[in-house]
């Protein structure tokens, strides 16, 4: 389906077009005719699928008649580097049109402060916001939520995973009532349904499957011990010159110094990526990842989800995800627009019931390698086998007198 096909503005076509966008992928397919009717909507999405543009045309489109005075939409999203990619890329999209907007996040500097705390009061039509800093500026009195239209929700499940329930259910509280409330998740456990059920009024329900590894991934396992990891590391990486962008997430900050250290100590032109780090300084480390001046990135999954690096050869897993569709997420960072890449994961003896949660959710067994003879012997394989749940469903049920919060 061509974007044209929507019942929306040349101008937001044409800010389309310059950023090269053509057909609509099946999550905006089927979203934004429900958002342009005005239904609140719950969606499940993997990262990738071109869900930020789902909900950022509908509501552009409503911006496209007039001028605002004050807020008319609010995003939510886990984290800082998600808020900033969001925000450039609504530059992109509302480059024709008079649409104001800000991203809302803490770690910043004294004037990234000022910055937010002053569009807030004067007024701005889209902000994009972590609920920590947001709910700073809101414990300050700040107004302007009056006139809301649209509240929406980004990687919902994320956002709960880093114990952001409460801040969420503190902002949305004095919000209108008449509002339409999106919610998208990479992934429905109950938990984010009893979410929906508080905030979300009769919303229709999409769900686009989460899909396995794109077939360009090549995958395969090591089976290692944590003492063996980083000689492997070492191992793998040796004169392969020829790959020019290296992700190795981590699923510990703690380990993300190590390997950085261990691979500039062989010659590796390495850097780390962590929730520690200052904003500006994660920045500068992402924007020389893409520049291609730094070859490998380790971070942990603070970039996993959310944030758009293409042209990835190689993801390595140091640890296995403590969530199945994490590895999906981590994976798809390469063999992006039907190019090719490597997949690799390091499976400790700890690790191997996470791994095979994995090898369920994407139907596929992977193959597992032992470490070099020279790194000793590796673990073997045994991982404990339990039937599967069956899954949660609940269908929701329009409730009276408009939105519970």
């Amino acid at each position: 389906m061509k974007f044209h096909e929507f019942d929306i503005c040349d101008d937001i076509l044409d800010g389309i077009e310059d950023m090269g966008f053509e057909e609509a992928t099946p999550i905006q397919e089927k979203t934004i005719p429900v958002i342009l009717d005005g239904h609140d909507l719950i969606a499940c999405a993997q990262t990738g699928t071109g869900k930020t543009a789902a909900y950022l045309l509908p509501v552009l489109e409503e911006l496209s008649y007039g001028d605002s005075e004050s807020m008319n939409t609010l995003i939510l999203v886990p984290t800082r580097e998600l808020a900033l990619q969001i925000t450039q890329m609504l530059q992109g999209f509302a480059y024709y049109l008079n649409v104001s907007s800000v991203a809302v996040y803490g770690g910043g500097t004294a004037d990234d402060w000022s910055i937010q705390k002053t569009a807030l009061v004067n007024g701005v039509d889209i902000v994009v916001a972590t609920p920590g800093r947001l709910l700073s500026f809101m414990n300050q009195n700040m107004k302007g939520f009056d006139n809301l239209k649209f509240l929406i929700l980004d990687e919902a499940d994320r956002m709960l995973d880093m114990g952001f329930y409460d801040d969420i259910m503190r902002i949305i509280s004095p919000l209108p009532k008449n509002r339409q409330t999106l919610m998208y998740s990479a992934t429905m456990p109950p938990k984010i349904r009893k979410l929906a059920e508080n905030i979300l009024d009769n919303p229709t329900e999409v769900n686009i499957a989460i899909s396995k590894p794109a077939a360009g991934i090549l995958q395969c396992a090591y089976m290692a011990y944590e003492n063996q990891k980083l000689p492997l590391i070492s191992h793998l990486l040796k004169d392969k010159t020829d790959l020019k962008s290296i992700i190795i997430f981590s699923s510990r900050k703690a380990n993300v110094g190590n390997i950085v250290r261990a691979l500039k100590k062989v010659g590796f032109i390495a850097a780390g990526i962590h929730s520690d780090l200052e904003q500006k300084e994660r920045e500068d480390v992402l924007l020389d990842f893409r520049n291609r001046k730094t070859q490998i990135l380790v971070a942990t999954d603070i970039i996993a989800r959310g944030i758009d690096i293409d042209s990835i050869d190689l993801v390595i897993n140091y640890d296995v995800p403590n969530d199945a569709p994490d590895y999906v997420h981590r994976v798809g960072r390469t063999a992006r627009a039907a190019q090719t890449g490597v997949g690799i994961t390091f499976i400790s003896d700890k690790d191997q019931d996470k791994f095979l949660k994995i090898e369920q959710l994407i139907e596929s067994e992977i193959i597992k390698l032992p470490v070099p003879v020279e790194m000793g012997v590796s673990p073997e394989y045994k991982p404990i086998v339990k039937k599967k749940r069956k899954p949660y469903k609940k269908k929701f049920k329009k409730k009276g007198g408009g939105k519970q919060n």
